[in-house]
């Protein structure tokens, strides 16, 4: 029988992708073992919405471009697509039926996201149907209270990546659990904002 296909979800605004977000990717493939990411730019957010946001074609483009390099990296238009997918929880279900049961799925969200789970549509149904993995800043302390006995199947674990850096041990990696701390990439203002200097910098090689 073949092993199943790991692949991570990572969805968000993007506006604009920066090098926090790929290399968020990329470590988290290396420590997940993970075979594709696929990125999924949202049409908006919805605690998002009423913000100003750049064009879904334009922050198509920028993250097709960001991502072209490596080969495990895809880019999705399913929410883009249509206005009314919004929700996590029915962008999972989409690509679990998608992707069958020859794959296991994660998704990626940040600090900042894991905090508001609860505002989520059907949060509780999402962190059941699905691997999550949190990344988070250096120092932050992950907290499990706000979503109650929804984390007595999550694994939190502590992870420094460095150069001499050797993914899990398979048995580890066959449970859910958020890592913290995953690696040097977590030194980077990972916020959109400021990222976007940075962006530009690389892209006109300053």
């Amino acid at each position: 029988m073949c092993a199943q296909k790991r692949i991570a979800l990572y969805g968000g605004t993007f506006d604009p992708v920066h090098v926090g977000h790929v290399e968020i990717a990329r470590r988290v493939s290396e420590l997940f073992e993970i075979d594709r990411v696929i990125f999924i730019p949202a049409q908006m957010a919805p605690h998002k919405i009423g913000r100003p946001v750049t064009e879904p074609i334009h922050r198509y483009a920028m993250l097709a471009l960001a991502t072209q390099d490596d080969p495990r990296f895809f880019v999705s238009t399913f929410e883009l697509d249509d206005p009314d997918r919004r929700y996590t929880v029915d962008t999972v279900e989409h690509f679990q039926r998608e992707l069958g049961d020859s794959t296991e799925l994660f998704f990626i969200m940040g600090a900042d996201s894991w905090s508001e789970i609860t505002t989520w549509r059907e949060w509780e149904r999402l962190l059941t149907i699905t691997n999550h993995i949190v990344v988070t800043r250096p120092g932050y302390e992950p907290r499990t209270a706000h979503v109650g006995a929804h984390a007595a199947r999550v694994h939190f674990t502590d992870v420094v990546m460095t150069k001499d850096f050797v993914p899990l041990e398979p048995k580890i990696l066959e449970h859910k659990f958020y890592a913290r701390g995953v690696g040097p990439v977590l030194v980077l203002d990972v916020s959109g904002a400021a990222g976007r200097e940075e962006l530009i910098s690389h892209e006109t090689g300053a």
